[in-house]
C-alpha cells in the first residue's frame, strides 16, 4: 500500500503558496499621481497605481493597470520607523518634468531610483498612498 503522506505534504504546500499570494495580493496599495512623470527612462502617465511587496523575493511593484507597465525594485530598510504603514512615492522636478527619485514601501525604502545623489536634499513633491 502507498503512503499517502507525499500528496498531503503536496496539498499542504499548494494550499500554503496560495495564501501567501493571497496576502501579497492584499497587501497591493493605491496611490494617485496628479502629474505624469519618469521612472528609469519611460514616461508614466498621471493616475492611480498600485504598489505592492513581494515578501519573498523583497521586491516592491509600482504597476498602472491601464497602461500594463511594471516596475520593480528591491528594497532595503532605511529612514522610516518599523511600525510605519505609509506608501510615499518622492519626485524630482526639473522644469515641468517630474523624475520618480524614491519608493517607500511602509519601513521599507527603494532609493535614488532616478540615479542622483541627494545629499539629503529633500524631493520636490511627495505623494502619499492609501
Amino acid at each position: 500500500m502507498r503512503s499517502i503522506l507525499p500528496k498531503f505534504v503536496l496539498a499542504s504546500a499548494i494550499a500554503a503558496m496560495a495564501a501567501l499570494t493571497t496576502s501579497n495580493a492584499l497587501a497591493d496599495m493605491k496611490v494617485n499621481v496628479p502629474f505624469s512623470f519618469t521612472v528609469n527612462g519611460k514616461v508614466c502617465p498621471a493616475g492611480y497605481y498600485s504598489i505592492g511587496h513581494d515578501d519573498l523575493t523583497g521586491m516592491v511593484t509600482l504597476r498602472n493597470e491601464s497602461w500594463q507597465r511594471n516596475f520593480a525594485w528591491p528594497m532595503s530598510s532605511g529612514d522610516p520607523a518599523p511600525t510605519d504603514g505609509r506608501v510615499i512615492l518622492r519626485f524630482d522636478k526639473e522644469g515641468d518634468n517630474y523624475t520618480l527619485q524614491s519608493v517607500q514601501y511602509r519601513s521599507l525604502i527603494a532609493a535614488q531610483l532616478d540615479g542622483k545623489k541627494h545629499n539629503n536634499e529633500a524631493p520636490t513633491r511627495v505623494v502619499m498612498g492609501r
